[in-house]
C-alpha cells in the first residue's frame, strides 16, 4: 500500500524510541520515574469539574457544536484575555475554540501554506509545530535558539532567497522545551518583521501562567490591531484540563475565518459539557492557578538544586513545568543515547533535546510532573548513572562539603 509522501518526515518519532526504553527498563524490574512528558499531574480545579458534571445529565449538551453555539465560551475567553492584557477582543471574530492548543497550530498550515511555502520554525521547539507544516507539504526553516542569544531566533540571519517564500513565522514564549522568556521589545521586533516580509506571526502560547517572576507578555500587546497576529491559548496547563482537550485562538479575524473554515470540515467543537468547565475555570477563582505556579515552583527548586548539589550546574528556571540541562561530557552530542541509557539503567525518563530539532542536541529536558521527594530519589539515581559514564566525579566537592 501506497502513501502519501507527506507522511515520510512523521515516521521518524525520537519519543516512540524513548517509549520502547521505557518499556525495556520496566520489563528490566526498574520502577520508572517518568520526567518526560510535559502531561500535568496536578487536580483539575473543583469548578471546573463541577459544571462537566452538572451537564452530564443535561441532554440539551448532547448534540453537535457548531460554531454559533460556543459562542458563550468564546465571549468569555474574550474578556478573560481583555482583563489579562489590556487588548480588546471580538468575540464573534477574533476568537475560534479549539480542541487543544496544537490543534490549532497544526491545522493553521492548512490555511495559511501553498506546497512549497516555507514556515519559519523555532529549533529546538514544539515537534507538532513542525508536524503541521508538513501535512500541509510545505517547507520548514528552522530558526536556532542559542543560548547565547537568550534562545530567542535572530531574525536577521534567515536568507531572503527563503524569506521571498516563506508566508508564517512560529513562536511560543514562555518556550518549550528550553524554558526562555521574551520581553515585549522582542515581541514588537517579531511583529514589524513579519508586517514588513509579508509573513503570518503565529504565537504558541501554553505557559502563559507558568511563570515564577514577572509576566510575560502576549503578541498581541505587540500587534493591538491584529495586523498580522494569531495567538494560541490552552487549558492544559494553568488550569490542568490536558485530557479535556480545550483550548482557543485570539487574533487576527481573517486568519480566524481562515482556521474556522478548516476546522468545519474536520469537526463540530468540543462536547458542550467540556465547554461549561472550561467557562467555569475561566470565570472563578483563581487561586487554583497560583497554587499550580507554586507546585512548580517548589519542584523547580528541589529538583535544580538537586542536581547542583550532585554535581551538574544547571540554571534556575524563570517559567514553565521544565528544566532544559546542557549534557556533560562524554554525552555533548548524543542527547538520545544519554536518554535511552539513563533509563534503561535507571529508571528515570527524560527527554532528549534532539527529539525538540537539531539545535536542541547537547541539551535533556526533564518536566517536573512528581512530588519533591520523587524528584530527589530521581537525581540520585541520575547522580549514580552519570559517575558509573564518569561524566562527573566520583565525589562532587558540593556532596563531599554535605551541601
Amino acid at each position: 500500500m501506497q502513501f502519501a509522501k507527506r507522511l515520510e518526515p512523521l515516521r521518524s518519532n525520537v519519543f516512540a524510541e524513548m517509549d520502547n526504553a521505557k518499556a525495556k527498563a520496566r520489563a528490566a524490574g526498574h520502577q520508572v520515574i517518568d520526567l518526560s512528558l510535559g502531561s500535568s499531574d496536578q487536580p483539575t480545579p473543583k469548578q471546573a469539574l463541577e459544571a462537566i458534571g452538572a451537564s452530564l445529565s443535561d441532554t440539551t449538551t448532547h448534540g453537535y457544536m457548531l460554531f454559533h453555539a460556543t459562542k458563550e465560551f468564546r465571549e468569555v475567553a474574550a474578556r478573560w484575555y481583555e482583563q489579562k492584557y489590556g487588548v480588546a477582543v471580538n468575540p464573534e471574530t477574533e476568537v475560534l475554540q479549539l480542541i487543544g492548543s496544537q490543534e490549532g497550530t497544526a491545522h493553521l498550515p492548512l490555511a495559511v501554506l501553498n506546497p512549497g511555502d516555507f514556515a519559519l520554525l523555532m529549533d529546538p521547539g514544539y515537534p507538532s509545530h513542525a508536524g503541521g507544516v508538513y501535512l500541509a507539504s510545505g517547507q520548514i526553516y528552522t530558526m536556532p535558539l542559542r543560548a547565547e542569544n537568550g534562545f530567542l531566533p535572530v531574525f536577521g540571519d534567515i536568507p531572503a532567497a527563503v524569506l521571498a517564500q516563506a508566508r508564517m513565522m512560529v513562536l511560543s514564549y514562555p518556550h518549550n522545551p528550553t524554558s526562555a522568556m521574551a520581553p515585549l521589545s522582542f515581541f514588537e521586533e517579531a511583529v514589524a518583521f513579519c508586517q514588513r516580509h509579508d509573513l503570518v506571526l503565529v504565537h504558541d502560547f501554553p505557559y502563559c501562567d507558568l511563570v515564577f517572576s514577572g509576566a510575560v507578555p502576549s503578541v498581541l500587546q505587540a500587534d493591538r490591531d491584529k495586523t498580522v497576529s494569531i495567538e494560541f491559548f490552552t487549558m492544559s496547563k494553568s488550569y490542568n484540563m490536558g485530557g479535556f482537550r480545550i483550548g482557543f485562538a485570539i487574533g487576527n479575524a481573517e486568519l480566524i475565518r481562515a482556521l474556522r473554515n478548516v476546522k468545519a470540515a474536520i469537526d463540530f467543537n468540543q462536547y458542550r459539557g467540556i465547554l461549561n468547565g472550561a467557562i467555569a475555570a475561566l470565570t472563578g477563582p483563581q487561586d487554583c492557578v497560583t497554587a499550580t505556579v507554586e507546585t512548580y515552583r517548589r519542584r523547580r527548586d528541589t529538583f535544580v538544586g538537586a542536581l547542583n548539589r550532585i554535581g551538574w550546574s544547571v540554571p534556575l528556571p524563570q517559567a514553565t513545568m521544565y528544566v532544559w540541562a546542557k549534557l556533560p561530557s562524554p554525552w555533548e552530542q548524543d542527547s538520545i543515547g544519554f536518554c535511552i541509557k539513563m533509563v534503561e539503567a535507571t529508571g528515570v525518563a527524560a527527554s532528549p533535546g534532539a527529539g525538540f530539532g537539531k539545535a536542541g542536541e547537547g541539551y535533556v529536558r526533564f518536566a517536573l510532573v512528581h512530588e519533591p521527594p520523587v524528584l530527589e530519589a530521581a537525581v540520585a539515581k541520575i547522580g549514580t548513572f552519570l559517575r558509573s559514564t564518569n561524566s562527573i566525579p566520583a565525589e562532587p566537592e558540593a556532596v563531599s562539603a554535605g551541601i
